[in-house]
């Protein structure tokens, strides 16, 4: 899973204080009547918790998960103001994907529980199904969870996600992942192709390009260190038409694992420093710092380096 790291941007900066500033306007003139709100009200704080959980997401994809989470913070408190259960299920779903993502997994593991028994208690199955299906899916990631066990449940589980394509694709990511665990590879890559087939038809640029960094990770397991190249490389032209900075730094970083682990030391280094150099560019410097780490000591041919 590509983790990322808590830095504050003046971009999200500017996200908050213009939706708060939207939001003051269309608050401004019933702010301070006890009359209870009209539903042209209602729905103008609805749209604008959306508009901040969309926000939120799109933060996420591109590795800014404090970000992420300081907007759902946001998106939450307008959610519980309106009391709608299925946008304040939805806002907790996308905040425990952000704690997962921060470390804070126990804390993750508490909001999905909650959005799971709201979910029940207000008759939101799909809701409720896909609280299940991400909650087993962290706990794999973290080693918290055993992949037959997780298996058995996204089977059961799926297709109660049908009427959602993108809650759809989650659980054959989620199946995918739980085969790739238990080493049946070759189920694992259709399970995350049928995922990826709704990314792409949907155009959904940043979540096809984690589909396919998904396969190499399972193809290079696999030991089909050509495939996991291929995979990563389609990867790669996703995360650029997506424009999606941490992506590619994750996808340069792969392949330089993809190539040491082919036995080429010196493409493995210089993808480890493309990567780091992206990384920078990001200002991410502890994670340019890690991949490198990685970095291995490679004998020089006679002649290498001399002008």
């Amino acid at each position: 899973m590509k983790n990322k790291p808590k830095t504050m941007t003046f971009r999200t900066v500017r996200v908050i204080n213009s939706l708060i500033f939207m939001l003051l306007l269309t608050l401004l003139f019933g702010a301070c009547s006890s009359v209870p709100k009209r539903p042209p009200e209602v729905f103008s704080i609805q749209s604008m918790a959306d508009t901040l959980i969309g926000q939120a997401n799109k933060e996420a994809d591109h590795g800014n998960y404090q970000e992420a989470l300081i907007l759902l913070d946001e998106a939450r408190r307008l959610a519980i103001s309106t009391d709608r259960p299925a946008l304040r299920i939805r806002v907790n779903l996308a905040r425990a994907n952000a704690m997962y993502a921060l470390g804070q997994i126990d804390n993750a593991e508490r909001v999905w529980r909650v959005a799971e028994i709201e979910a029940e208690f207000s008759g939101e199955p799909l809701l409720a199904s896909a609280c299940r299906v991400f909650r087993a899916r962290s706990l794999l990631l973290a080693g918290r969870a055993d992949p037959e066990e997780t298996l058995a449940l996204v089977q059961t589980e799926q297709n109660k996600l049908k009427n959602d394509k993108l809650l759809y694709a989650v659980s054959w990511t989620v199946k995918g992942i739980a085969e790739k665990e238990l080493g049946y590879y070759a189920e694992a890559e259709k399970s995350i192709m049928n995922a990826l087939s709704i990314h792409t038809r949907g155009n959904y640029l940043e979540q096809a390009g984690y589909d396919w960094f998904l396969i190499a990770s399972i193809r290079s397991v696999a030991g089909d260190y050509e495939g996991a190249l291929d995979a990563l490389n389609r990867a790669i032209s996703y995360d650029r038409r997506a424009e999606n900075t941490f992506g590619l730094a994750m996808d340069w970083a792969a392949i330089g694992d993809v190539f040491l682990k082919n036995g080429n030391a010196r493409a493995a280094n210089m993808s480890w420093n493309r990567s780091a150099e992206i990384f920078r560019a990001m200002n991410k410097e502890a994670m340019a710092r890690e991949v490198e780490s990685r970095v291995v000591q490679v004998e020089r041919t006679p002649g290498e380096g001399r002008q």
